[in-house]
């Protein structure tokens, strides 16, 4: 009916499936939404991106004028705020309190209206006895969103999920229920000592699950150092002003130097959805291609041949910092921060080092059953839950009630009627020229705005390699387009004449340039994609 909604419950009650169908309702009925979430894999897991991404707000702890200026110079942005009608954002536990008003505060800027979030529809999804927001050093103290400015003037009507859909297994639920209700007893300790260093009754190895980054990393190397055969080592790259690499390099997931081997349990740390992954989705390296890039067999059966991605900065158009890795790290453990989200039909959980009120939950409840549950250990902070989010749910659960009492109140005809208004108000057809314009005319707009391959990429919703053929074909068309921008922007001078050196000592087929040779010459720190845009300038 329009609202700005809460949706909420437990781990394990259907948010994401709910927010799947109405997203799927949306789509059908022709209207624009846009889907996010706080995080990159929970993002995935409604085929969405970042809120940081869709917004433009990125890293940023505050917004100056110049800022929003900046940021309004940017076609893609004004063009993403002025389509969308509803914005999704799940996972809001992990979002800032203070990002979400700077959000806010974008909204109001882009709608040009003086109202939360510029009068979008905000469907927000999450459960606030997950794990609060991280505070990187140097940042404001982080709070959950109810904190924020703009969360009482949204007028959110809130919907409560209560049943449960990952466990069916009774006595685990009485342990999920004691530990969200704060009402942990003997039994519920009994139930989990059950559980203590018992291997599960599952076929598939148990994903280890850890409270502390460094915990992880020893878990990964020492696995790694287990696996007979050479290793491969791929380090960073970057260029830019060293202490906004070092901002970069903090917010990336990708390691500085990775070492992989022959049968390395991977993740990916980014997403690439032509090429077949996103952030989390997880893999063996079965072996290495001819210029060393990792093969590596997913988990849904597909093999992919991982090349080097990069992460950047960017200010004013221009790119103050870049990093260039493969877009991957060693997956035997993870973090209970980074498994949000996730169902697991066996894990092996250590909370012994259990350091915020949460932890547990999160941990246990990533478990279909007990039976698939190997637990190491626990603390006293692991089975907590703090005061403040006990009470605040409570509200929660009474105004999901009397939603639930107004719609009854309204009556299926009344509903029905605001339904259609909703639809009449919100459903823009598509134009037949937009809709019939040749993919590659589509970017040559936005290449006529000077805007970055990645920008250009992540707004018309295809890989970089894509952008590149769409130049390929406006070249070949004879189309007067400017792209000596991008020459600037994506080579030193230094790495530029590196591969035109490579070039040169290569061969041509057909009179043009073949990739293979050069990429061999260069080595594994050369992507193909890279090769190709540095050919638009080097053709004769």
């Amino acid at each position: 009916m329009g609202h700005n909604v809460f949706l909420t419950g437990a781990a394990g009650s259907g948010k994401t499936h709910t927010l799947r169908n109405f997203i799927s309702f949306l789509t059908e009925s022709n209207i624009s939404v846009a889907i996010t979430a706080s995080t990159g894999i929970a993002a995935t897991h409604l085929g969405g991106m970042t809120i940081h991404a869709w917004s433009g707000l990125g890293i940023r702890n505050f917004l100056s004028e110049k800022d929003i200026d900046d940021l309004e110079e940017r076609q893609y942005l004004w063009k993403r705020y002025n389509d969308t009608k509803v914005l999704v954002i799940d996972e809001v536990s992990m979002l800032h309190h203070f990002r979400f008003d700077l959000l806010d505060k974008l909204c109001r800027s882009f709608k040009r209206k003086d109202e939360p979030f510029g009068g979008m529809q905000i469907v927000l999804c999450g459960d606030f006895f997950q794990l609060p927001p991280v505070s990187r050093q140097g940042e404001d103290p982080a709070y959950f969103i109810y904190k924020s400015k703009v969360w009482n003037e949204m007028g959110l009507k809130v919907c409560y999920l209560s049943e449960q859909h990952r466990q069916s297994d009774r006595a685990f639920l009485s342990v999920l229920n004691s530990i969200r209700n704060n009402t942990v007893d003997e039994e519920t300790l009994e139930h989990l000592r059950s559980r203590y260093k018992k291997k599960p009754v599952c076929a598939v190895p148990p994903t280890k699950l850890s409270s502390h980054n460094e915990n992880v990393d020893v878990v990964n190397n020492q696995e790694l150092s287990k696996i007979r055969g050479a290793e491969k080592v791929y380090m960073m790259e970057s260029r830019g002003s060293k202490n906004i690499v070092e901002t970069l390099k903090k917010s990336c997931l990708a390691p500085e130097k990775l070492v992989v081997r022959v049968g390395a349990r991977v993740m990916f740390v980014k997403n690439n959805f032509e090429q077949g992954y996103v952030n989390g989705t997880l893999g063996v390296v079965e072996g290495f291609d001819a210029f060393g890039n990792p093969k590596v067999l997913t988990a849904a059966g597909k093999v992919l041949i991982v090349e080097p991605a990069s992460w950047k900065i960017e200010e004013d158009g221009k790119t103050k910092a870049e990093i260039t890795q493969l877009p991957l790290r060693l997956a035997w453990a993870i973090t209970v921060h980074k498994s949000q989200g996730m169902s697991l039909d066996a894990a092996e959980i250590d909370l012994s080092k259990s350091f915020v009120p949460g932890m547990g939950y999160v941990a246990l409840s990533r478990v279909r059953s007990l039976e698939g549950l190997n637990l190491l250990g626990f603390n006293s902070v692991a089975l907590q839950i703090h005061p403040e989010v006990l009470e605040i749910d409570q509200t929660f659960k009474e105004r999901s009630e009397e939603c639930q009492s107004l719609l009854e109140d309204l009556g299926v005809k009344e509903v029905t009627a605001r339904h259609a208004e909703f639809l009449r108000k919100n459903t823009q057809p598509k134009t037949k020229t937009e809709k019939d314009l040749p993919a590659h005319h589509k970017t040559k707009i936005l290449i006529q705005e000077k805007i970055s391959l990645e920008k250009i990429a992540e707004e018309r919703g295809v890989k970089v390699e894509t952008i590149i053929d769409h130049i390929e074909k406006l070249l070949d068309e004879k189309e007067k387009i400017d792209i000596e921008y991008l020459k600037k922007e994506k080579f030193t001078p230094v790495r530029f004449d590196k591969i035109k050196k490579a070039f040169d000592l290569s061969f041509k087929k057909n009179g043009d340039w073949i990739l293979g040779p050069v990429k061999n010459a260069l080595g594994a720190g050369f992507s193909y994609a890279e090769l190709r845009l540095a050919r638009l300038f080097i053709k004769e």
